[in-house]
């Protein structure tokens, strides 16, 4: 992490991710995508979605999740920010000259070796089928559906863990610690996903959380009886309700909101612990 001196208040804690281990370079032309911002509205210009606005302009870079060239082994010939994603991105040349972007492991460097085969070693990087990966092994991308691309796993930091294999499926133990059956046959790669060090940091003024799109969040306290549940009274007042409620009256402050009948429900093998009861530890 990058820390600054405290020549002000929001400076003195401030703290940034190191991105001196980059490539400077610029991005591949052909892999690049312009985003057109929305500012939270809809086509009628109404606001669908709150605090969202403004921000620097940013282009998208389409990541390989599925990749689907087997057998063919690549080498990682830049490392590069990505806007649109916590985690950095690794761009691959393939041995037949084609080059993608790839999502980097934490522990990827300019030069390595990377390959998707069923066949791979069992090296941080390569892509194979989550059923024959060894037992204690750190995987991410994972699919939920075989051929399907990686859906799973994917923000900066994150792994899961292999536990063991029963049949068609393999039981894996998510960041959350929820254990559950993912297919053997979907592909996954090993490894933990770059930029461990992004929970860490503080974005320390309103500026700069501006400049990345997101609009200030007023308490319903201070609003208009009209605006929110808690809005109005004489001074400062009670928000006079048993559970905290967002502007619409709906509850919120763990209420589950988890579909009952939920397709996946039948392949979660044990729940993931709340923070409420991981307090009362």
């Amino acid at each position: 992490m990058k820390k600054y001196k405290g020549y002000t208040q929001s400076r003195r804690n401030m703290t940034t991710v190191e991105y001196s281990g980059l490539s400077k370079i610029a991005p591949m032309k052909s892999a690049l995508k312009g985003m057109k911002k929305h500012a939270g509205r809809n086509n009628r210009g109404r606001i669908t979605v709150r605090h969202q606005g403004s921000g620097v302009k940013q282009t998208y870079r389409m990541v390989d999740f599925n990749q689907k060239k087997l057998d063919i082994p690549g080498r990682i010939e830049a490392l590069e920010y990505d806007p649109y994603r916590s985690a950095f991105i690794a761009r691959v040349v393939y041995k037949d000259g084609e080059r993608q972007y790839h999502l980097a492991h934490s522990k990827a460097k300019v030069g390595d070796n990377v390959i998707s085969s069923a066949k791979s070693p069992l090296k941080a990087g390569n892509r194979m089928p989550l059923g024959k990966i060894p037992a204690g092994y750190e995987v991410h991308n994972l699919e939920t559906r075989p051929g399907g691309g990686g859906i799973i796993i994917r923000s900066a930091g994150s792994a899961a863990q292999v536990l063991g294999h029963d049949g068609a499926y393999t039981q894996v133990k998510m960041p959350s610690g929820e254990v559950r059956k993912m297919p053997s046959l979907g592909f996954a790669t090993l490894g933990q996903v770059s930029n461990p060090e992004h929970n860490l940091t503080v974005i320390g003024n309103a500026g700069r959380k501006r400049r990345m799109g997101v609009r200030p969040t007023v308490r319903g306290t201070a609003m208009n009886p009209r605006d929110h549940k808690y809005g109005g009274g004489e001074g400062k007042q009670p928000r006079g309700t048993k559970r905290p409620k967002d502007k619409w009256g709906n509850i919120t402050g763990g209420r589950k909101t988890r579909k009952p009948k939920k397709w996946s429900n039948k392949l979660i093998v044990s729940r993931r612990v709340s923070r409420r009861n991981k307090n009362n530890k």
